[in-house]
C-alpha cells in the first residue's frame, strides 16, 4: 500500500448551498473537478468519502474510488478517519491528507507544498498558507489567519490560527488554507480529543491540536484556492473552468 493517501470528505447537505458537491461546473459535478486536481497532484492514491450514495457514484462514474461513511460525523477528520481505519486497518498508510470537496478550481501544486510541510520530522501536521495582498482581507473574520515562527524563507511553525486581524504592527499576515497532511498516529490522536476551549471560540479545529501541544508547520504558497460556500462562489468558479 503507498505511503499516502488523499482523502476528499463530502456531505451532500451543507448549510449555505445544498447539495454542493453535485453542483454542475463545465459539465460535471464540483466533487469530480476535485477529485481530478487531487489525482494530478500525484502524492498518493485519491479516495473520496461521503454521507451520500450519489456523491460516491458521481466519483465513481468519473473513474474515482468513493466510500460511503457514517452519516452523523462532526466533523470531515472524524469521516476520513473512519474511512482510513477501513481502508488500512493494518496501519500501513503513513500520511493522511485532508483534502476540502469544495475546491474546484485546486492547484495541485498546492497538495504537494503540503506534503512538503511534513519534510521536518518534528512536525505532526502539515498545512498551507499564502501572503494576504487584499487589505480587506486583513480585517474579515472568513478570512484565518495563521500566526507563526518562521522555519525558513517558506515556513512557519504554527502558534495559533485565528478569525482576528494578527499578529499586531508591521509585516506581513498570512492567509490559511484549509488542506491538511496528517501523520497517521497524529489524525488518531487529533480525532480522540474532546473540542478545545479556544476551538469552540474561534470555530477553528485545528486549535484543538495545538492546544493538544501538537506541531503544524505551514508551508507558504503564492496561490489562494477559490473555496465554494456560496452561489456567487459556485457562480466564479463555473467562469474559471469554464476557460
Amino acid at each position: 500500500m503507498a505511503p499516502n493517501l488523499i482523502v476528499i470528505p463530502a456531505r451532500l447537505k451543507a448549510t449555505r448551498l445544498p447539495d454542493k458537491p453535485l453542483a454542475d461546473i463545465a459539465g460535471e459535478p464540483m466533487i469530480v473537478h476535485v477529485w481530478r486536481r487531487a489525482v494530478e497532484a500525484e502524492c498518493g492514491p485519491v479516495v473520496v468519502v461521503a454521507d451520500d450514495e450519489a456523491i460516491c457514484e458521481a466519483v465513481r462514474l468519473a473513474g474515482g474510488e468513493a466510500l460511503m461513511t457514517r452519516p452523523d460525523h462532526v466533523s470531515g477528520s472524524d469521516r476520513i478517519f473512519e474511512a482510513v481505519s477501513r481502508i488500512d486497518p493494518e496501519g500501513e498508510i503513513e500520511t493522511i491528507f485532508n483534502l476540502q470537496g469544495d475546491l474546484p478550481t485546486l492547484d495541485p501544486l498546492l497538495v504537494r507544498a503540503c506534503l512538503g510541510a511534513l519534510d521536518d520530522s518534528a512536525a505532526d501536521i502539515g498545512t498551507i498558507a499564502a501572503e494576504i495582498t487584499r487589505d480587506e482581507e486583513r480585517t474579515d473574520p472568513n478570512v484565518v489567519k495563521v500566526v507563526g515562527s518562521p522555519l525558513g524563507p517558506r515556513a512557519l511553525r504554527a502558534l495559533y490560527f485565528t478569525r482576528a486581524t494578527a499578529p499586531y504592527g508591521d509585516g506581513p499576515l498570512y492567509h490559511h488554507i484549509g488542506i491538511y497532511a496528517y501523520r497517521r498516529a497524529a489524525l488518531a490522536r487529533f480525532v480522540s480529543l474532546p473540542p478545545s476551549p479556544l476551538e469552540t471560540r474561534e470555530k477553528l479545529e485545528q486549535l484543538r491540536a495545538l492546544e493538544a501541544g501538537m506541531r503544524i508547520h505551514v508551508a507558504l504558497v503564492d496561490t489562494v484556492p477559490l473555496g465554494v460556500d456560496t452561489a456567487a462562489d459556485l457562480a466564479r468558479a463555473r467562469q474559471l473552468l469554464a476557460k
